[in-house]
């Protein structure tokens, strides 16, 4: 081979030593657009990009970016990311601090909940955070996330917020004590001065105060409040009154005191919610009436009676109050109010005016006829009910959930002091796990799971192995109730489908660890890693339950492949189309892939025919399953988006059964539900049509959704 000759090789090296050393160009800085198109990516995907994510949480030379980034990393929610999240609460901006605290908050919320050394440690950063703190909006934000964590450290420094009354944290404080008081229970406000609430509800300028102050009294549920909440009742700012009467349902008194006296001049305040609230909160001191004397809660609920009428004429909204009544109960002793009320429904429907409020009248009937059953502990009134306007499916799927909350003598007949016999088994629904609707069986089911016979096993066994994956979960679990150990192969086999349906995990992983025991260890660590947030939280609780010892699972990264419809424009509104009128939603465009979904689903017209299946008078209004009995979905789940949109009357959430289980069902708040911010993803608000929403009650048909775009 010939060679080169001595200066040419000499020079070649030395050509390609220099080649060497020369680093090569570097890549154009990317675009402010692109890195925010990198960081949605990896929230979606939940994914912290090899830790660039977290580079750009801390230390992103671009505000707008810093703060992108921290957003992320309160949607994916995992410890791991504590120490950046903490970071920057000290940061030099604003926007970047006030990012961070709503993360805190993020963090505390996590559906998998947080190790007690992470609380420590960020109480401790919230805490220093907020003493120092010099942005109004942003201490704000830091009340809030600590009334989120709801540690014994938070509610002191909210403690100490709360006076004066007129000073500027007083609202933010009083509202995170009571989100407080909703997650770690009514002993985290029991400590706090009630001198100090009950100035916050003493007519002020600024109602907003008053609405704090009654959230908390509200939620605190302390007997001490009890003055407090009955001068509140007179308030005036509806939402004021309705805290303030839910307030006295849970602590007040019946006989010679105020309270029912107070709550029925409430009823015919004029707006539905309150007056919902208000008969709720008689229904619940009914209970606390004893035999002999005229209970004085009962008496004030048959006013209740010419509602019927107003219902009849359209007004769907007189049937809030008549609809409370219903879904909370009556003790033994008011079954003739119960009775007394369906006669009203019944001669109202008589005299209807439209098909619209048969139905609504129909539906009321067998809500207070799944009442008396309920009080029986057994079917009866609902296999009669609804003028022959109800589907057999629905009366019975309604019947058989309310006596599945049957208790006995405990909430009719017993004395204080005396033991109540035990709950009879519900044999009753034995036949109903046979029926054609899936439904139907599913009630059966849970019916059967709260109150457990033996005659159930076989049938029960039979349904793990159908085609219905929502009956398939429900058998489980009441295989578990029954300890059944004959069941276990067909649970094991019912094991196999959750890593391709996800929704089955919960049920599956609780009858699994009552079958097996120690046994079902392995199965449950294989989940620690599955891709569904929810299912991997399932895990985790379980094995914490049957080895004692806690147990997390791992943040996975979802493939890139995973389903994400197409972001919804900014300005994009849904119109839903029912039977009482329209309802226009603007959406969010801090939640595009949420919007985005519902939009495509609409698109496809998967909404038309579907109902609003659950009403809560004075809390929400749920539709969009096509089930119709809160179980269904479109076979997909999207993640979760927390945006910070707080959960005003007539905001727009989307419904959950665990971390980033989000489908097709949609919520209305009625009032302001301050517990519900940063919990579930609130992607919109009510723009036109909220009198509709008021009169929406359980059945309501959803003709179409339409999709539409709001001019700026």
């Amino acid at each position: 081979m010939a060679r080169l000759p001595t200066a040419v090789s000499a020079g070649f090296l030395l050509l390609c030593a220099c080649a060497r050393t020369v680093p090569p160009p570097a890549p154009p800085p990317e675009l402010p657009a692109q890195v925010m198109a990198r960081i949605q990516d990896w929230e979606d995907r939940r994914s912290l990009g090899g830790g660039e994510l977290v580079r750009l949480a801390t230390a992103a030379p671009d505000t707008a970016v810093r703060v992108r980034a921290l957003r992320a990393l309160a949607r994916i929610q995992d410890v791991a990311t504590l120490e950046a999240v903490v970071a920057g609460l000290t940061a030099q901006d604003k926007s970047v601090r006030d990012e961070a605290a709503f993360a805190a908050g993020e963090l505390a919320l996590s559906w998998e909940p947080l190790p007690e050394d992470a609380r420590t440690a960020l109480t401790g950063a919230l805490v220093r955070a907020e003493a120092t703190e010099a942005d109004g909006w942003v201490r704000i934000t830091l009340l809030e996330s600590l009334g989120k964590l709801a540690t014994p450290g938070a509610v002191e420094v909210l403690t100490a917020r709360l006076s004066p009354a007129s000073g500027p944290w007083s609202e933010a404080a009083a509202t995170a004590l009571g989100v407080a008081a909703r997650k770690a229970g009514a002993a985290a406000a029991a400590n706090v001065p009630m001198e100090a609430i009950r100035a916050l509800v003493k007519p002020r300028e600024r109602t907003e105060v008053n609405l704090a102050g009654a959230y908390l009294l509200a939620t605190s549920k302390r007997p001490d409040s009890v003055e407090a909440l009955r001068s509140c009742l007179a308030n005036g700012h509806p939402d004021v009154m309705a805290l303030c009467a839910k307030g006295l349902g849970d602590v007040g008194s019946v006989g010679t005191g105020p309270d029912t006296t107070g709550l029925a001049m409430v009823l015919a305040e004029g707006t539905p919610r309150v007056e919902a609230e208000a008969a709720r909160a008689l229904a619940k001191l009914a209970v606390k009436c004893q035999e002999g004397p005229p209970c004085d809660p009962l008496l004030a609920l048959e006013r209740l009676a010419f509602r019927a009428k107003r219902v009849a004429e359209g007004k769907a909204e007189q049937g809030h109050a008549l609809l409370a009544v219903a879904q909370q109960g009556l003790p033994v002793r008011g079954r003739p109010v119960l009775q007394l009320l369906r006669t009203a429904l019944a001669a109202a429907d008589r005299g209807a005016a439209t098909e619209e409020a048969h139905a609504d009248l129909a539906w009321l009937d067998c809500r207070f006829a799944a009442a008396m059953d309920r009080q029986q502990g057994s079917l009866e009134q609902v296999l009669q009910c609804g003028y022959g306007r109800v589907p057999e499916a629905r009366r019975l799927a309604l019947g058989l959930h309310e006596v599945a909350q049957f208790k006995g003598a405990s909430t009719a007949t017993a004395k204080p002091g005396e033991a109540s016999p035990a709950v009879p088994g519900a044999a009753f629904a034995v036949p109903y796990l046979n029926h054609t609707s899936p439904v139907v069986r599913g009630a059966a089911l849970d019916a059967l799971s709260e109150r457990p016979v033996p005659e159930a096993m076989a049938p029960v066994r039979a349904l793990i192995g159908g085609g219905d994956a929502v009956v398939a979960g429900l058998a489980a679990a009441t295989a578990g109730k029954l300890k059944d150990a004959e069941a276990l192969p067909a649970l094991q086999a019912l094991a196999e489908r959750v890593p391709k349906e996800p929704d089955l995990a919960e049920a599956v992983a609780g009858a699994l660890v009552a079958l097996q025991g120690r046994a079902a260890e392995p199965r449950l660590r294989e989940w620690l890693t599955h891709p569904h947030a929810n299912v991997r939280r399932v895990a985790a609780e379980s094995l914490t339950s049957l080895t004692g010892a806690p147990v997390r699972s791992l943040r996975v990264e979802l493939p890139a492949d995973t389903y994400r419809p197409p972001a919804a424009p900014p300005g994009t509104t849904l119109t839903l189309r029912t039977r009482k009128g329209d309802i226009t939603v603007l959406l969010d465009a801090d939640a595009p892939l949420t919007g985005g979904n519902l939009v495509a689903l609409a698109k496809q017209g998967y909404f038309r025919g579907v109902t609003f299946h659950r009403v809560v008078p004075d809390f929400v209004a749920q539709g969009g399953d096509p089930r119709g009995d809160g179980e269904g979905g479109p076979g997909h789940s999207i993640r979760c988006e927390m945006t910070r949109r707080p959960y005003a009357r007539g905001t727009v959430g989307m419904a959950l059964s665990g971390r980033d289980t989000g489908g097709s069902q949609f919520f209305f708040t009625h009032s302001p539900q301050p517990h519900l911010d940063g919990r579930y993803t609130a992607f919109g608000e009510v723009v036109s049509g909220m009198d509709v929403v008021d009169a929406l009650l359980e059945g309501t048909v959803i003709d179409d959704v339409l999709v539409g775009t709001r001019a700026p």
